[in-house]
């Protein structure tokens, strides 16, 4: 054969680049994420950017002509030992915005800035860069008036009603990710007032990675898929966030929020919402008060456990959506209390110590409660998701008369970022025309043209003051609803790129937080950082996370050590005293069963009779209930059958909130290996129970989910070794008085009492 023989050339490729791996510290275990092996430390030598891996190469180095050069495929990359702007320019800092001060707002001429968020913002075509992954709906918001006494903000007045547009989502994941992933959650309301759009833009987690918008791309970066191979896909178990997020300790408390049961939450329905930033509130005789928002779930703010987030991620990816548009369809419409937390507008701008500019922070809700002054009820629907929820455009500089933005330097970058992005996304500057961003008050903003204008503007004069249209629009003065800017002096500074001395505490609110958790809380932030870091290939990571970790509590750090198989180090600060905040948990409260799901476990020869009065007595109680049976189809005969939801190869555990075998299950026809991998165990060949009722009780023990049984049912429990006494459990001679106490049992969302802790 020739020399030229392209599996000969394909071979002696594969050969080489495995001769190159086996060369390196793990003898060749692929996975590598750079051609070295990084240090604990920081680097801080300048060199020359790494090569790249022996398997990685780029196109062929041709002239805009397709001829070749010759030029290395090196020199088309980024060269320099030093950091420039875009136009080659050394920079000397990109972690801080220019401001006025440390603590003064951020400066309008901040080129660097603005460069590095304008091409971010622009490096995704079309979806977004991140929150890609969404589902939107429709509903409306009733104020109480509660806030009227610190703000003048209309739709805040007692008994307003404004209609709302809502969307979810997560960060890191594409348009095409899974929603069960650990990942924080974006939480962006639209206002559509009186007075023109609000826009409430928050996450399901009160505190921020960073407190300057100028690393937004760089943590962004840090927490998306390697660029190189574009794995791993909406997760953050990988090298280069945990390379950022232990570079950049300000991110320690996000990332203990998020390896907490916070990052997985069990639906949007259940699921807190934060305005992360202090905003500033003004009253009609224009007093100023700062506020924290809070949306608190009224059904109670609840988890997946991680092997439930797993199992969803493969048999139904769309498992979030999937619940709020099923639960407004069903009429159990969501809903939220929005709540404020309140501190004076002092000069310093703290509250009782913590620094109210820092998105990194939180008030502990002890110190400051949340004040509810609103309900928000979901109700809609969207009729096309392309047209309403990929089109929806929020900014946090969507604001009102009576709500004002502080000095908070990652919200200054916001402000300008937001704006931006939509520019590319949605084709032009003319995105406020779609119909789903449409205000609903009048308007006249003299701006024309552009891509996708499709107003019909009339008149000459597009431009003040005028005289050829009459002198239209006037602008408004504070007696006619005008937003203007609160009045804050801005202290005599330098400008300088600094953070206040104040920004440098990094583990007292994360210490705060551990010891706020409940034993079996910790457990499973052990085990999320356990899992999160054994993903990462480079040791100096993993030694260096635990170092954070020391920082925090010796109980966290030792727990994971143990996990990843390294001993844990001592803390390099001294551990922090702060009291735990009890709110901060979401265990030992008890909450409503509204939309709650009930599997309902039965067969042909079950007992059909409390199936169907433990059916209506489910539904009454406005929970789902949903008939599990070995085949599709009906239960029963004429008037009285009963439709069948799922059969025993579709049910999985995760689908559920509490589950009740209601007699005998028996054993379907498919129940064997080559139909059904689930029913392949000898189990299937002694005839009753069915395999597969058995795995999806034993799921629904492990994950802590209430577990009933009558009239014969025990013994499907008994067979999937479930004890009959076990915590959560019941047995009873209905389905009807057995189903009384599950509905008890699922207030507390889970038996927690099943997760012993290692303490």
């Amino acid at each position: 054969m020739s020399e030229t023989n392209p599996l000969k050339h394909a071979a002696d490729k594969v050969a080489k680049a495995l001769r190159g791996a086996a060369e390196g510290p793990e003898d060749g275990v692929p996975g590598k994420p750079g051609p070295e092996s990084p240090p604990v430390a920081e680097p801080t030598e300048p060199r020359e950017p790494l090569p790249p891996k022996p398997d990685q190469t780029g196109p062929d180095t041709v002239s805009p002509t397709g001829q070749p050069t010759g030029a290395d495929q090196a020199r088309m990359a980024q060269s320099g030992s030093y950091l420039t702007d875009a136009q080659g320019t050394r920079l000397y800092d990109t972690d801080h915005s220019l401001k006025a001060g440390p603590r003064g707002p951020v400066l309008l001429q901040d080129h660097h800035l603005r460069e590095k968020v304008m091409h971010f913002d622009h490096e995704r075509i079309p979806e977004r860069v991140v929150h890609a992954r969404g589902a939107g709906v429709h509903g409306v918001f009733r104020s109480y008036g509660t806030a009227a006494g610190v703000t003048k903000a209309a739709f805040l007045a007692e008994d307003t009603e404004t209609p709302v547009f809502v969307r979810f989502s997560t960060v890191l994941g594409s348009r095409g990710s899974s929603d069960t992933v650990r990942d924080t959650r974006g939480f962006a309301t639209k206002f559509y007032t009186s007075e023109g759009v609000f826009d409430l833009v928050g996450n399901n987690i009160p505190v921020f990675f960073i407190q300057d918008a100028i690393k937004f791309p760089d943590v962004v970066h840090a927490a998306k898929p390697h660029p190189d191979r574009e794995i791993p896909q909406a997760q953050s178990a990988h090298d280069t966030f945990w390379d950022f997020v232990t570079l950049h300790t300000e991110a320690t408390h996000h990332t203990l929020w998020n390896m907490s049961d916070r990052g997985i939450p069990r639906s949007y329905r259940t699921m807190e919402g934060f305005g992360v930033h202090t905003f500033r509130l003004v009253d009609a005789a224009g007093a100023t008060t700062l506020v924290k928002f809070h949306w608190k779930p009224k059904l109670g703010v609840h988890s997946l456990v991680w092997e439930e987030a797993q199992i969803i991620n493969g048999v139904d990816p769309d498992f979030h959506r999937r619940d709020l548009y099923d639960a407004i369809e069903s009429g159990a419409y969501p809903e939220w209390e929005l709540g404020i937390q309140t501190f004076p507008d002092t000069p310093e701008q703290t509250f009782e110590g913590i620094d109210l500019l820092d998105a990194t922070n939180l008030v502990p809700e002890e110190l400051a409660p949340v004040q509810p002054i609103g309900l928000l009820t979901l109700d809609r629907n969207p009729s096309n998701y392309f047209a309403e929820t990929e089109q929806v455009a929020f900014h946090v500089g969507h604001l009102v008369p009576g709500i004002d933005v502080t000095d908070d330097p990652l919200l200054a970058g916001r402000l300008f970022s937001y704006l931006d992005t939509q520019i590319t996304r949605l084709g032009g500057p003319n995105f406020a025309q779609i119909p789903i961003n449409r205000p609903h008050s009048p308007v006249n903003d003299m701006l024309r043209d552009g891509f996708h204008q499709t107003a019909v503007h009339r008149g000459v004069a597009p431009y003040r003051p005028n005289s050829l249209d009459g002198g239209c629009p006037f602008t408004a003065g504070a007696d006619t609803g005008a937003f203007i800017e609160t009045p804050v002096k801005v202290p005599e500074a330098t400008k300088v790129r600094a953070a206040p001395e104040s920004f440098d505490d990094h583990f007292s609110q994360p210490r705060r937080f551990w010891l706020s958790m409940s034993p079996v809380e910790r457990e499973h932030i052990i085990g999320a950082y356990s899992f999160e870091l054994a993903k990462c290939y480079e040791q100096a990571i993993r030694e260096r996370a635990l170092q954070v970790l020391a920082n925090i509590d010796p109980e966290l750090c030792a727990g994971v050590a143990a996990g990843l198989g390294l001993p844990a180090p001592e803390p390099t600060v001294p551990l922090a005293e702060v009291e735990p905040s009890p709110a901060l948990s979401q265990v030992g409260h008890t909450w409503p069963t509204d939309g709650r799901i009930v599997g309902i476990v039965t067969g042909p020869d079950g007992d059909l009779d409390g199936v169907r009065a433990v059916r209506e007595e489910v539904l009454s109680g406005g929970m789902v209930p949903l008939i599990v049976a070995p085949a599709g189809g009906t239960l029963g005969d004429g008037t009285d059958a009963l439709t069948v939801q799922r059969t025993y190869a579709t049910a999985r555990s995760v689908e559920f909130d509490a589950l009740l075998v209601a007699g005998t299950p028996g054993v379907g026809a498919d129940a064997y290996g080559a139909r059904d991998a689930k029913a392949g165990s000898p189990a299937a060949q002694l005839g009753t129970p069915d395999p597969r009722v058995g795995l999806l009780l034993a799921e629904a023990y492990r994950h802590g989910k209430a577990i009933g049984a009558a009239k014969g049912g025990e013994t499907a429990l008994e067979a999937a070794g479930i004890p009959l006494d076990a915590p959560g459990v019941v047995a009873g001679d209905t389905a009807t008085a057995v189903l009384q106490q599950l509905t008890r049992l699922l207030g507390a969302h889970r038996v927690w009492e099943r997760f012993p802790s290692a303490a």
